[in-house]
């Protein structure tokens, strides 16, 4: 589809339920379904391979550090919806699941399950023919009355087929004029993009420019270069988050050390936006891409946020029935939640081991080269779905 149904208009007092927020984690805080949009942070996540062309144009390269100038602008681009959309994604439940299958047009396909409640932590596992994704996204959140900061934790991981590996993490997003006024959102921060296995050395510096009223410059800017295994610059990249990319690649450097000075060969635009349509303020501001996201589709897991019940009647208009309806998957999860702690105090009585929660199709790892710990897809998802058999699912609906 191209469209979803358009947004009805509901007043509504924003101060009566902001003024108890202030200083607290938003995850904690049950909000309305009037503040969001009609997609879950798992089908918000899939956004990211909106411009996933650009890793398949990375996979071609054979210059490694050409190649991190292309992930820079595929990281780059993945905020791009951001610039017009400020409607809040429904928080997953845990056990929820969402899989976009789009091998046979766009190449690639993704699948992530919400793994941990508190803090909430999504982990999902996207691929390719010519390479595979994997992130974890979990961030931290504070309200501070006129803004609302997000900080990203959790790493993103690419690999490709020649085994070049590179790492990143997002940077924070601010969202400005909470209470009066347009909100409007913001991405600020530096980025490393850190090459890994046979690309060991190589890292891509990434500098987002916080939007400024007191510049002439241009803003949403993002500025960046590729150093090699000897810390030598070889590509410059200069780009709006919200537009596009361009890289170049270095020619001399002149200037000092705290200055440099770059010359550069022709440079080359690698990622252009595609706007969303003229009239996509009527329904949340999605791309065409961001519309199909919550398309009904036979044979998905019952567990998938498509056949999330609340988030599909605020879709459809039906805003009230979409509230009651989210109080009751809350309270259904509080419940379930409460009856494994009881359980678990009754082990612990007896000196029984309580098992705790284990996701369905990842699994706690320790990362190649790092301490983290961090979920991966222990495959199996694609397969259930060809026999239709999803015994393993939790009822979370």
């Amino acid at each position: 589809r191209t469209k979803v149904p358009e947004k009805p208009n509901y007043p509504l007092n924003l101060w009566s339920i902001m003024k108890n927020c202030i200083g607290k984690d938003l995850s904690k805080i049950p909000m309305p379904v009037n503040f969001s949009e009609p997609l879950s942070m798992l089908q918000r996540l899939a956004e990211d391979y909106e411009y996933a062309d650009i890793l398949d144009a990375a996979a071609k390269c054979t210059d490694p550090c050409e190649q991190a100038a292309y992930i820079a602008a595929f990281t780059i681009s993945s905020y791009s919806t951001t610039s017009n959309r400020t409607g809040k994604p429904f928080n997953p439940l845990l056990g929820e699941t969402y899989e976009f299958d789009r091998t046979s047009d766009l190449g690639w396909r993704v699948i992530s399950e919400q793994v941990s409640h508190h803090p909430p932590i999504v982990a999902q596992h996207c691929e390719s023919r010519d390479w595979t994704c994997w992130q974890e996204f979990t961030m931290s959140s504070k309200f501070r009355g006129k803004y609302l900061q997000v900080i990203p934790l959790g790493n993103s991981h690419v690999r490709f087929n020649n085994g070049n590996r590179f790492t990143w993490r997002k940077v924070t997003t601010t969202v400005h004029n909470i209470i009066v006024g347009k909100l409007w959102v913001d991405h600020h921060g530096d980025m490393d993009i850190i090459g890994k296995d046979n690309a060991e050395g190589i890292v891509c510096h990434l500098k987002y420019i916080p939007y400024s009223y007191f510049t002439r410059d241009v803003q949403r800017k993002v500025k960046g270069v590729v150093r090699d295994k000897n810390k030598k610059v070889t590509w410059v990249i200069n780009g709006q988050w919200d537009s596009n990319v361009e890289i170049a690649p270095v020619t001399n450097v002149t200037g000092t050390t705290d200055n440099p000075v770059y010359q550069t060969g022709p440079s080359k635009v690698i990622w252009k936006r595609i706007m969303p349509a003229l009239d996509a303020e009527r329904y949340y501001g999605f791309t065409k891409l961001a519309c199909q996201l919550n398309e009904p589709e036979n044979g998905v897991a019952p567990t998938d946020s498509r056949l999330r019940p609340d988030q599909r009647l605020m879709e459809n208009g039906h805003w009230d029935k979409a509230n009651t309806e989210k109080l009751r998957l809350e309270e259904k999860q509080r419940a379930e939640r409460r009856r494994r702690e009881t359980e678990a105090e009754a082990a612990a009585k007896q000196g029984k081991p309580y098992p705790p929660y284990e996701p369905v199709w990842f699994t706690k790892q320790k990362e190649m080269d790092s301490d983290l710990i961090y979920h991966k897809y222990k495959g199996g998802y694609w397969e259930s779905k060809a026999k239709q058999d999803w015994s393993v699912c939790p009822d979370i609906f």
